[in-house]
């Protein structure tokens, strides 16, 4: 967590609560001894440790759209302390709340107020809310509106109507930059890694309107370029996002994080040999050295919702395995933020106790130097399983490209031999070296980053993203 600034205002504290694992933040902003707070995860733990820690009382809780990248907390949130839960009225939800729309003004402490502001786009019925303190606009929180440096992607909520809702972000953000103060501080909540955003935005720091307006497209181009731009470059995004909007209309609770039922090697055999999900959460290289054999490796050493709610069916029986309950009770945390809630089960200790005995499946790790070195054999096949935007920026001649989340579906397309696996960073490699391990193909996970891979290739355009 970390204060962000809002014009030097004495006595306002705007807090932002980061979730690296999707790229998105939250925010709690405390005005004397209330707060408002935007956009809230999940896990309310943090939320409320927070406003204990700065003995702030939650008045209100606001959405500025229903997510589609993570099921919210707002509404929890507001059940749990009282507060009045503000939602975009144009929104269609099936729970009470205080519907807000363009131009309406909420107070929240003595000095302190938000103003409702229309900004569709993202969404049909996105607002942003302006911060206003004695009278004066300060800041905007924008939601998936205007981030750092792109917008949110206009793309995910009526695939025929992309185009009208590019041309509407466009004009939501000039909107705002004529509302507020060159010096208002701009607080997003997409835009840090996560996928809702339009383009690669800039991850850290903070912003203001007046910098935007020098360097956002938004407010750089104009619209006819901004609107062809942007569409070209719309990538693919998570699967799990189209149940999100779902879920979150319907007034998601609090998460239950009671420990999974243990599972003992019997049950984990049955479960692996009848086609489930059996995810080992250790870091990648441990996995390699050593694993049950038909498990497949989404470690907390990375992006584990993002890329784990992305390939499994939505909805199907899951078991976890870790070194730890710890670390088995971190990864319930990052899937309840995605809605999958109960695993099936779960199992800790090592690799040799998980398979009773039996034993266990190990693959290689390499770096791009070795394997520079191993294309020389006539058997190697390099194989790479980065994203279809990252693959035009820059590759490696001959290699296969096949994007992660289209592997499952298409390993019968990947030409015999040894495969190298590599992606950016090596977490998605791992990833696809596990599921091609369980298919019982020969491989070589390459646990490097790619723009080391300059031998190969030349220099890469750029390095892309294990998100």
């Amino acid at each position: 967590m970390s204060e962000r600034p809002a014009a030097a205002i004495p006595g306002l504290q705007v807090v932002a609560i980061d979730t690296p694992s999707l790229g998105d933040r939250s925010y709690l902003v405390a005005d004397g001894g209330v707060a408002v707070v935007v956009d809230p995860q999940r896990d309310l733990d943090r939320v409320l440790a927070l406003a204990d820690e700065l003995g702030v009382r939650i008045t209100h809780v606001a959405e500025t759209h229903l997510h589609n990248d993570y099921v919210t907390g707002g509404f929890a949130l507001a059940r749990a302390t009282g507060a009045g839960y503000l939602v975009p009225a144009r929104a269609e939800v099936a729970f009470e709340r205080l519907a807000v729309g363009d131009g309406d003004v909420v107070e929240v402490g003595h000095r302190l107020a938000v103003q409702v502001v229309a900004t569709p786009g993202h969404t049909f019925h996105h607002v942003a809310y302006l911060l206003v303190v004695d009278g004066r606009r300060v800041g905007a929180l924008t939601g998936g509106s205007l981030l750092y440096g792109s917008v949110g992607r206009t793309d995910l909520v009526a695939a025929d109507r992309t185009r009208e809702l590019t041309h509407a972000q466009y004009a939501s953000v000039r909107k705002l930059a004529e509302m507020l103060p060159a010096e208002a501080s701009v607080y997003p909540t997409h835009g840090f890694g996560s996928f809702c955003s339009a383009t690669r935005a800039q991850v850290g720091g903070s912003t203001t309107i007046g910098g935007e307006a020098r360097a956002n497209p938004a407010l750089t181009w104009d619209e006819e370029r901004f609107v062809t731009e942007l569409l070209a470059g719309l990538d693919d995004y998570p699967a799990y996002y189209a149940h999100m909007g779902e879920l979150n209309a319907s007034g998601p609770s609090a998460p239950d994080l009671t420990p999974p039922r243990p599972v003992d090697p019997s049950e984990l055999r049955r479960r692996i040999d009848a086609g489930e999900w059996v995810v080992d959460l250790r870091a990648r290289r441990a996995f390699a050295a050593g694993h049950l054999p038909g498990a497949v490796n989404f470690g907390m050493d990375g992006n584990l919702a993002t890329y784990l709610g992305w390939l499994m069916p939505w909805g199907s029986p899951l078991i976890l395995l870790g070194d730890s309950p710890e670390q088995v009770h971190d990864a319930q945390v990052e899937l309840t933020r995605i809605g999958v809630d109960r695993p099936t089960g779960a199992a800790t200790g090592s690799p040799a106790q998980w398979s009773g005995g039996g034993g266990l499946s190990t693959f290689a790790t390499a770096s791009f130097a070795e394997l520079a070195v191993a294309r020389r054999e006539p058997d190697v096949v390099v194989l790479d399983v980065r994203r279809d935007r990252e693959w035009e920026e820059s590759h490696i001649k001959g290699a296969v490209h096949i994007p992660l989340h289209q592997l499952r579906g298409r390993i019968g397309e990947i030409p015999d031999g040894e495969l190298w696996v590599h992606c950016a960073g090596g977490y998605r490699a791992s990833i696809a070296a596990s599921i091609l391990d369980a298919a019982g193909r020969r491989v070589v996970a390459v646990d490097d980053e790619y723009q080391s891979s300059a031998v190969l290739v030349g220099p890469a355009t750029t390095r892309g993203e294990d998100r």
